[in-house]
């Protein structure tokens, strides 16, 4: 076990690594910073003096560097445009992003599991080819489209919801929907999957010899054993959910960690970035060594793996 969970953290890690040199330079090579901040009339000696009080004008491995060894105190440094500490900016932003994902993610649940099981009692029906068909589609509409028309239908010709910020708990309904409506196809199949496969197993044969009702054999026996995947597969999804919280919460005007991204990247403010960056890959890293922590506590199997 504890090899496992050593090799989990190290593949992590390396993940995380790759993550952040990939967005620092990217966002170097994005544009100047110093002519956003001096103007696009701004003389050479100008951008040149805003640069080197930046420490832009320093090789990029010492910039890295100098980030990464900060970073790794606890100090994400101070951001260019708006004048404040990354941290402070970031504990600001972020409970509202993570409300969203998890309201995101319970609405997922509670919609996918009860219709994966469905579908799978039911293989081969109607029924169960429209929940096929409902999650494809799932997966291939753009989020953002998605948030459109909602907002078109409840916000705008029903006036049912509100189409922008959260400043009452029915602004996270129609974001919450469409971050959900991400995971549900992945939770759905899944579920699906594996609860026909639980079906078709000996012990269910064996329960259903022995008379047990039908109710029974679906909640205690297989859905059991169905569930262990779902239950990794659920927080893997929560990690992509607040890392694709950006477009949605720019569709709502939701300022939260993912607005804070956006914001930042068109501004091209380096340090809220890569901080940003950091904040969700160790969140994806961390929801991912769980999975796999929970998986193979409940499954022997993929600790010998």
């Amino acid at each position: 076990m504890l090899r496992f969970l050593l090799r989990s953290l190290l593949l992590g890690a390396l993940v995380c690594s790759t993550v952040l040199v990939a967005s620092f330079l990217l966002s170097r090579a994005s544009g100047n910073l110093a002519i956003n901040i001096a103007g696009p009339e701004a003389s050479a000696e100008a951008i040149a003096k805003i640069q080197h009080e930046l420490g832009l004008d320093r090789p990029l491995p010492v910039q890295f560097y100098d980030w990464a060894a900060r970073a790794a105190h606890g100090d994400l440094g101070r951001s260019f445009l708006f004048h404040e500490k990354v941290s402070s900016l970031i504990a600001t932003h972020f409970p509202v992003t993570f409300r969203l994902g998890v309201f995101a993610i319970v609405l997922a649940l509670v919609v996918a599991l009860p219709l994966g099981i469905a579908a799978a009692l039911l293989e081969g029906t109607m029924f169960d080819i429209a929940i096929g068909a409902v999650a494809l589609l799932g997966q291939a509409m753009p989020s953002f489209w998605l948030g459109l028309l909602l907002i078109i239908w409840f916000g705008i010709d029903l006036h049912w919801l509100p189409i922008a910020g959260v400043e009452t708990w029915t602004g996270y309904i129609l974001p919450s929907f469409v971050l959900a409506f991400v995971a549900i196809p992945v939770i759905l199949r899944l579920t699906r999957s594996g609860m026909v496969d639980a079906m078709r197993a000996d012990y269910v044969r064996t329960a259903r010899a022995k008379g047990l009702s039908r109710a029974s054999i679906v909640l205690k026996h297989a859905l059991r054993n169905a569930a262990m995947p779902v239950v990794a597969v659920s927080a893997v999804q929560l990690g992509f959910i607040l890392g694709g919280s950006v477009v949605v919460e720019v569709v709502f005007n939701i300022h939260g960690l993912g607005y804070l991204a956006w914001e930042s990247i068109g501004k091209g403010d380096f340090p809220v970035v890569q901080a940003v960056v950091l904040l969700f890959s160790l969140i994806f890293v961390g929801l991912t060594v769980a999975s796999d922590l929970v998986s193979a506590l409940l499954d022997p199997r993929v600790r010998g793996a």
